[in-house]
């Protein structure tokens, strides 16, 4: 089993994202596309059978069944999204994601916001070892799930970063320092730099910035916002620093990056490169 693909989607509301995230699509032999939802009100429409969207709801698409997101306008999702693809020869892995054909979708709560985080940044690592964590993560809750329970259990260091992946998230838009995050979780800058480190293999600021890059990347390929703007609305001291943060972490200036991927609008246009 690998991971093709995985993407965070905060807030799906602008036009561009909605034709994209939202659009009828299925995908090819042997892949299965995991959904995670956050937050937010719609709906799932999965082969024949439409459901309401709540926080914390998990779904598992089959191979070449068509699918598909509709968000309200007024209360957009946020998600996580998950595309495995599994070998003929994995007959187990096979057996354990088919037999999801005729399971409802898993209330598994809105807690494992850090889960799918750690797999999202293990999955597109250029470790191998941490892709294949990644993949065993991922069989480990399909096979709790499917056995009764509602997910896996968290000790206290994970439900300390569940809450700081949730306020960052959040909190995008804003400037958030590391002594905001460190009060907020009750804890000293210290420990959370190495816990966070520890467990997502950078510090917490590094990986607020890159989010800020992401939604900046989404910005820049969805909306008419010029770079100042966007600069502004992100919380960027100024355009320059924009600029130049944006163009450390994808390689590209935001107006050439907006020039080169407008057309391509999708998940890869929102990844940043990973530092060597």
């Amino acid at each position: 089993m690998k991971i093709v693909d995985a993407v965070f989607v905060y807030q799906m509301k602008n036009k561009n994202e909605l034709k994209w995230h939202g659009r009828t699509h299925s995908h090819g032999k042997n892949q299965y596309e995991i959904h995670y939802f956050l937050g937010g009100e719609g709906y799932f429409i999965d082969g024949r059978t439409t459901y309401i969207i709540n926080p914390g709801v998990m779904f598992v698409s089959l191979p070449q069944i068509v699918h598909t997101i509709k968000t309200a306008e007024d209360n957009p999702i946020t998600y996580y999204a998950i595309l495995l693809h599994i070998e003929d020869e994995e007959k187990e892995l096979q057996r354990l994601f088919e037999e999801q054909k005729d399971k409802r979708p898993y209330n598994i709560g809105t807690n494992y916001r850090f889960f799918f985080e750690e797999i999202k940044e293990k999955a597109l690592s250029a470790s191998h070892n941490r892709r294949q964590s990644a993949c065993h993560q991922i069989a480990s809750l399909i096979y709790l799930v499917q056995d009764g329970g509602k997910g896996l259990t968290t000790d206290s260091d994970s439900r300390h970063l569940e809450k700081a992946l949730r306020i960052m998230q959040t909190h995008v838009m804003d400037n958030l320092t590391l002594f905001d995050l460190a009060q907020e979780l009750n804890l000293t800058e210290s420990y959370f730099i190495r816990l966070f480190g520890q467990r997502m293999q950078q510090t917490p600021m590094k990986y607020y910035m890159k989010l800020k890059i992401e939604a900046a990347s989404a910005l820049l390929t969805c909306t008419d916002l010029s770079v100042k703007e966007i600069a502004a609305k992100l919380c960027f001291s100024s355009e320059f620093h924009f600029s130049k943060q944006f163009k450390s972490k994808t390689g590209l200036a935001p107006t050439y990056y907006r020039r080169n991927y407008l057309q391509q609008i999708g998940p890869h246009t929102h990844h940043v490169l990973e530092d060597n």
